[in-house]
């Protein structure tokens, strides 16, 4: 699975975690407008009916997103010199609870629109005192994520330690991936290829 993270073409790793969510969310728009221009009375239930696939589509953008993060930090350990230690284990500990936590809210999403409806979010107060640290912590976790991954490919790249300062410019083209992934790629190609 890492070799096809590592193999695959930017434009391809965009479709998966840009385009799919944003033609999903474009059709949504465009039919709850649609919606509410033909009836005088446009029903609410229909749009959330329209939520029904929201938890397969942010199945898809976070298994592509994370996999691609995973592929790198783990694929191109190989390409990094045997004499400079990076902390992968604290990697894969702080990767997996971002995870741990999109899949329960995910849960928790499904089982409100397919369960109880609407009428879930009263009951549910309760729960913001819960997903507020652990979304906090999580944000953490996906930023240090991020700084491993640039860290991994500035070392594999320069066969050096580096800086913050050396791999900051692939940090922010992490965070903003929807462009950084057209220059991220082709990087991570060349080094998987060597």
């Amino acid at each position: 699975m890492i070799d096809i993270f590592l193999k695959a073409k930017h434009w391809q790793l965009f479709i998966g975690i840009f385009g799919i969510p944003f033609f999903f969310q474009f059709f949504t728009l465009f039919s709850m407008f649609m919606q509410t221009q033909t009836e005088s009375n446009a029903n609410t239930e229909n749009f959330i009916d329209i939520f029904q696939f929201f938890p397969i589509i942010m199945l898809v953008f976070v298994g592509v997103f994370f996999g691609w993060f995973w592929s790198i930090a783990i694929g191109l350990q190989k390409n990094i010199p045997k004499e400079i230690k990076m902390k992968v284990n604290k990697f894969k500990v702080l990767f997996f609870i971002p995870l741990i936590y999109i899949f329960l809210i995910i849960t928790y999403i499904s089982v409100i629109f397919y369960g109880m409806g609407v009428n879930g979010f009263s009951n549910s107060g309760w729960i913001v005192a819960i997903i507020i640290p652990l979304h906090l912590f999580s944000m953490f976790c996906i930023f240090y994520s991020m700084y491993f991954v640039a860290k991994t490919i500035k070392t594999a790249e320069l066969q050096r330690k580096v800086g913050f300062g050396d791999f900051a410019g692939e940090f922010f083209l992490l965070w903003f991936y929807f462009i950084g992934i057209w220059i991220i790629q082709p990087k991570v190609n060349k080094l998987y290829g060597k």
